[in-house]
């Protein structure tokens, strides 16, 4: 059984920003083309309209490294008020 005590909160945040961004990336293209095949505006009630698609991206991973750097914090606070969380892991064979 092996225990994790404490995260890294910027390495962790660093991680969990790319992965947001990479993420938003996947769903504005696709959005962003059903969009303009539609015929309309993307985002009509914003000043920049198509180009918040570009921004999107961005804007998730700057959220996602706060929220992820506020989590990390509070978990290493209960953490050692309650021991954090027990991974269990398996030994495979290299075969």
């Amino acid at each position: 059984m092996k225990r994790i005590k404490r995260f890294n909160v910027y390495q962790t945040s660093k991680v969990s920003a790319v992965i947001l961004f990479f993420v938003a990336i996947i769903f504005m293209i696709p959005f962003g083309l059903m969009s303009t095949m539609l015929g309309g505006d993307a985002f009509p009630g914003f000043p920049f309209g198509g180009l918040f698609l570009v921004f999107v991206p961005f804007i998730y991973g700057i959220i996602g490294f706060i929220m992820t750097a506020v989590s990390c914090l509070i978990y290493n606070l209960v953490a050692k008020w309650t021991g954090g969380i027990e991974l269990e892991f398996e030994v495979m064979d290299e075969n």
